[in-house]
């Protein structure tokens, strides 16, 4: 596979003006949030703001990065798009978002990880969704018993967490 060969263009790279401008409204709106968060008392030295804050620093610097990339005025040949991989991926999200409120975590977010396999050309769907599943319920339970966080509860959740609960009372009961 040979290295894509710049082309040199006469004004800037519009595509990644357009991209830079949307990474710096992203990390305006994340910093803006970060900067509200940092007003609530947090429970260590690290606050509910610092992650945000990280994260609004690096969408600004990729933003500038962009900036600087687009106002060279050289580009690299880009790969053509392919709307099925696209098409798989977005699939998933949606299925992600609308299997969630009566599904659950594991089984939607099963979903999304055995359509964005699919996206990327793995197969086959069956075991993609299998494997998402387990690995899911598996981040479910920790979350949900471990951490006592709250996650979107399905009937596969409720069935084998019920389980470990019953289970984990009989033998420290």
């Amino acid at each position: 596979m040979s290295e894509p060969s710049p082309i040199v263009r006469s004004g800037p790279d519009t595509g990644r003006l357009v991209i830079a401008a949307g990474l710096a409204v992203v990390a305006a709106v994340v910093g803006w949030e970060a900067w509200r968060l940092s007003a609530v008392d947090a429970f260590s030295a690290v606050g509910p703001a610092a992650f945000p804050t990280i994260i609004a620093i690096g969408l600004a610097i990729l933003a500038v990065a962009n900036t600087v990339e687009a106002l060279r005025g050289i580009e690299e040949e880009r790969p053509r798009d392919e709307i099925g991989p696209m098409a798989w991926v977005l699939a998933g999200l949606v299925g992600q978002i609308v299997l969630l409120t009566f599904a659950g975590f594991a089984i939607a977010t099963g979903w999304l990880f055995a359509a964005t396999a699919r996206g990327f050309g793995r197969g086959p769907l069956w075991a993609h969704f299998l494997a998402g599943t387990v690995l899911c319920l598996f981040i479910y339970l920790v979350f949900a018993l471990g951490l006592q966080l709250s996650l979107p509860a399905g009937p596969l959740e409720h069935a084998v967490g019920g389980a470990i609960q019953r289970l984990l009372g009989a033998l420290f009961g």
